[in-house]
């Protein structure tokens, strides 16, 4: 395996891969692609493999690549991808898949036609947290996203919606599972020429409603998704990796005799607020489910191994990467519209 951008991205799949073949996982990592001088010195003395400084350098080496990931920046990503796959390679890319439509369609037709694995890199859906609570969707009808984090000079060639929000539309389109139907949405560039803080309101067909915030130039880092279904409400924290889970229950998780006195109306002030106090809320249950611990890029890594070796198709298929990019796309085009309604022409000079 190589992998293609040793920038902010590319360091954390280098270091993975090398983790995985030290693991005995049947992989290696045997090179690297890195145009940045500075950048392929410092990957090539960390992990002691060659490091070339374009694709075409790459594939003249003959190194029996498999498979490759693709972290360079989005704007170069068809251009790497394309050539990648007309040598054979199956692929990782990571998000967004493409910088457009176009591109991303035309990726798909070449990976559809050579049989090549295409998976895009929405790192999110192997966060342990989402994984945990995946096969106990049961009707999800309204998110609350909320991602921020501190500026930063990385990965400023696409604006927040790209950068950020990406993850967050691609949970909420897997779990919805249902088309859109409406999107509002208002963006501002704040510390860079392109949009840094968005909010966005999608509503899909099945009456699902979503409110997404993005933000990077926040003073804090934020990693939250919030959704609400018959009965229950579930709150996943990315960051932290973990799950709450409130439910409508008349014992609220208590004993079975407080819970008969409450549930018969005869507590009293002085019971009511001792439960509170220690943390029961008649009427409602709290329960954490089990996560299993595991590092989200390990487990997408290991994901997209496991599709090569098989040939299954990937846990996440171009065709959502297209979905998510679609979705983002046509939020940034909403955005620019209620810009122009607004007269926002001053936040947008460079």
């Amino acid at each position: 395996m190589a992998v293609a951008g040793a920038g902010a991205f590319g360091r954390n799949h280098l270091r993975v891969v090398r983790e995985l073949e030290e693991a005995c996982e049947g992989v290696a990592l045997v090179a690297a692609v890195e145009p940045d001088a500075a950048r392929a010195i410092e990957a090539d003395k960390k992990y002691g493999i060659p490091v070339f400084a374009a694709i075409e350098e790459l594939l003249k080496a003959d190194l029996k690549l498999d498979a490759a990931c693709v972290a360079v920046p989005t704007v170069k990503h068809h251009e790497v991808a394309s050539v990648l796959l007309e040598a054979g390679l199956d692929l990782l890319v990571e998000k967004p898949l493409a910088a457009n439509l176009k591109e991303a369609d035309d990726l798909i037709q070449k990976q559809e036609k050579s049989g090549r694995i295409v998976q895009p890199g929405h790192l999110e859906r192997f966060n342990p947290a989402v994984l945990a609570v995946e096969p106990k969707l049961k009707r999800p009808m309204f998110f609350e996203a909320h991602r921020l984090s501190v500026f930063t000079p990385r990965a400023l060639d696409v604006d927040v919606v790209l950068d950020l929000m990406i993850h967050d539309l691609d949970i909420v389109l897997a779990f919805a599972k249902s088309p859109v139907r409406e999107v509002r949405a208002v963006g501002l560039p704040i510390l860079s020429p392109k949009v840094d803080i968005a909010n966005v309101r999608v509503e899909f067909e099945s009456g699902c409603v979503a409110n997404f915030t993005a933000s990077r130039v926040s003073t804090e880092r934020v990693r939250k998704l919030r959704y609400f279904e018959p009965r229950q409400y579930v709150s996943i924290d990315y960051a932290r990796r973990d799950v709450l889970v409130i439910r409508l229950d008349a014992g609220g998780g208590l004993p079975a005799e407080l819970a008969a006195v409450i549930a018969a109306g005869k507590a009293d002030a002085a019971l009511l607020k001792k439960l509170a106090a220690d943390g029961f809320a008649p009427g409602l249950s709290f329960a954490k489910p089990e996560v299993t611990p595991g590092e989200p890029l390990r487990l997408e890594i290991l994901s997209f191994l496991e599709s090569v070796r098989t040939r299954r198709e990937p846990k996440v298929t171009a065709r959502q990467g297209r979905a998510a990019l679609e979705l983002a796309l046509q939020i940034q085009a909403t955005m620019a519209a209620h810009a122009e309604r607004a007269g926002l022409g001053d936040f947008f000079k460079n």
